[in-house]
């Protein structure tokens, strides 16, 4: 497991474009995420730091149910070398935890690659016109939820929500490195 934290945010940056199979069998592309903001999560089953804050993340898409933001989470790990994040285990994983939104799976790394991600969890939060206005940490402790003083995410989707801008000053989400496939 290498730590990795994200790379400062390219606020402003152009959401990329990107066509993923879900686990529903459905396919996705950056449009069907059109409206007043959009939140790509890369995660994956097996991560440590994914695992801590999973449930959050769960009780962020519900509190979030019925308003204009639109989420995927986004699985680009090689699920060969690591089958815990092979498809058919995200599948099972999405329908066992109830995941209330899209979960795709990136097999090539292309979009994982295309958005910058490098760790899991990376969050990408976009707004109407799909530009990036939050790129930083779900909240202050990764790994107590009892110890969260600061929903940082949850505050930038509020902003964004309200038509203002989130603050600039975003701190880094850190995670297991993407594991990449070997070439």
């Amino acid at each position: 497991m290498a730590l990795t934290h994200t790379p400062a945010p390219e606020l402003g940056a152009h959401c990329p474009d990107f066509t993923l199979k879900g686990i529903d069998g459905r396919t996705y592309s950056r449009e069907d995420f059109s409206g007043d903001a959009f939140l790509a999560m890369f995660i994956c089953v097996h991560c440590p730091y994914v695992v801590a804050v999973e449930d959050r993340l769960l009780t962020l898409a519900r509190e979030f149910a019925g308003k204009p933001l639109k989420i995927a989470a986004i699985c680009s790990n090689d699920g060969v070398r690591y089958p815990a994040d092979s498809f058919n285990s995200m599948k099972k994983h999405a329908t066992d935890k109830g995941y209330p939104f899209p979960y795709l799976h990136d097999e090539t790394q292309d979009v994982a690659r295309a958005f910058g991600a490098v760790c899991t969890p990376d969050f990408f939060l976009y707004d109407s016109k799909f530009r990036l206005a939050y790129r930083g940490r779900l909240d202050d402790s990764w790994k107590d939820p009892s110890a969260v003083r600061s929903q940082e995410l949850k505050a930038a989707i509020e902003t964004l929500l309200k038509g203002e801008i989130p603050k600039a000053e975003q701190k880094s989400s850190m995670g297991c490195s993407i594991k990449w496939k070997e070439n």
